[in-house]
């Protein structure tokens, strides 16, 4: 019998749909895109011939790369792409195998494959801010003139009404979805910089090639970021703010509970207490706001890139974005559960 692992929680603490966007089958696929769009772009440039560019192009149609291969060379080269590349100009064949990856360096294929990811991630994003404002609006209509307890540094205070809880819940998350449209301007941009970030691989065409590239894949057409790694922190502090904004919500919903204040459906139950109803989202949404800011505070040290490129610092992303874009993304779910399953607020 297997060990316990990560799928015991998956119902409330991991999100099915951006594991998939992280997962290794999207990885593959855009490190095809990225390869496919850089040859177009290096043959509308003139750096090689359309000929190699189609060529390549019918190899990716149907390219599913050796996982084994790619495997050993992670471990072997810290990146997968040589590996995959290798196997890619294999497939290519002669005369056009050297024209594959013409100018590109690994961090190029792997940024930018990160970077669409969140692009898709980012999609997803807003579509549930969207939700979970929409169940914020739909309570205070519903429970607005209801008035309960205020409460400062946890003591009674004054009476406020419902309305004035649920605003308080609602304005960080509209704040984040104002934001984001800027947020996703930095984060989703292309990376195209060669071996040492300088573009000199391309000759005098890189910047050329970087707006041919940037265009056709919706991203921002920006200078090279191999060492500056601020957008990457920046938007690690966008992702906290949600998970915050998410987590204040659970915070108080379980304080409610706890004082009879507040009624929830289909709560969850005790295996040695059958009285009690236990408000599971509300605590998944505290425990995700703690691990999203326990993963982010490791991305400043991301800043720091020795020279050229880090292979230490550029890892630690890898580590900790995926995670946290999913455990954002399932807090923003459970969220929503919680607040549709509120059937009261004040006390009986």
């Amino acid at each position: 019998m297997s060990e316990p692992g990560p799928l015991l929680l998956s119902g409330l603490f991991l999100d099915p749909e951006f594991e998939f966007l992280f997962s290794p089958g999207s990885t593959l696929r855009q490190y095809r895109d990225f390869e496919r769009i850089l040859t177009v772009a290096e043959a509308r440039a003139g750096l090689i011939p359309w000929a190699a560019a189609d060529a390549i192009g019918r190899a990716l149609l149907d390219f599913e790369p050796g996982m084994e291969d790619l495997k050993d060379g992670l471990l072997r080269d810290g990146v997968a792409v040589p590996a995959f590349v290798r196997q890619l100009r294999a497939r290519v064949g002669e005369p056009y195998a050297r024209f594959v990856h013409f100018g590109a360096t690994s961090q190029d294929v792997i940024d930018t494959s990160l970077v669409l990811a969140i692009r898709d991630a980012n999609v997803r994003f807003e579509r549930r801010l969207a939700i979970v404002i929409g169940r914020l609006e739909a309570l205070a209509e519903r429970f607005g003139a209801v008035e309960i307890i205020g409460r400062t540094r946890m003591q009674s205070a004054l009476p406020i009404w419902v309305t004035d809880r649920v605003a308080a819940w609602r304005s960080p998350l509209d704040a984040a979805r104002r934001r984001l449209p800027g947020i996703r301007g930095e984060v989703e941009a292309l990376q195209l910089g060669g071996p040492v970030g300088d573009r000199r691989g391309f000759g005098d065409k890189g910047d050329a090639v970087a707006a041919v590239m940037a265009r056709e894949m919706d991203l921002a057409n920006a200078p090279c970021w191999h060492t500056d790694r601020s957008r990457v922190v920046l938007y690690g502090g966008w992702l906290v703010s949600v998970a915050g904004a998410c987590g204040k919500i659970g915070q108080d919903i379980l304080l409610m509970a706890q004082g009879g204040e507040i009624r929830l459906a289909g709560s969850g139950t005790s295996s040695a207490m059958p009285h009690k109803q236990n408000p599971v989202q509300a605590e998944a949404l505290v425990a995700l706001a703690r691990q999203a800011t326990t993963l982010a505070g490791g991305l400043p040290h991301a800043l720091v890139h020795e020279q050229e490129r880090s292979g230490v610092a550029w890892s630690l992303e890898w580590l900790i974005l995926p995670p946290l874009c999913q455990g954002v993304a399932a807090s923003l779910r459970v969220a929503h559960t919680l607040l549709d399953s509120i059937e009261r607020f004040g006390c009986d």
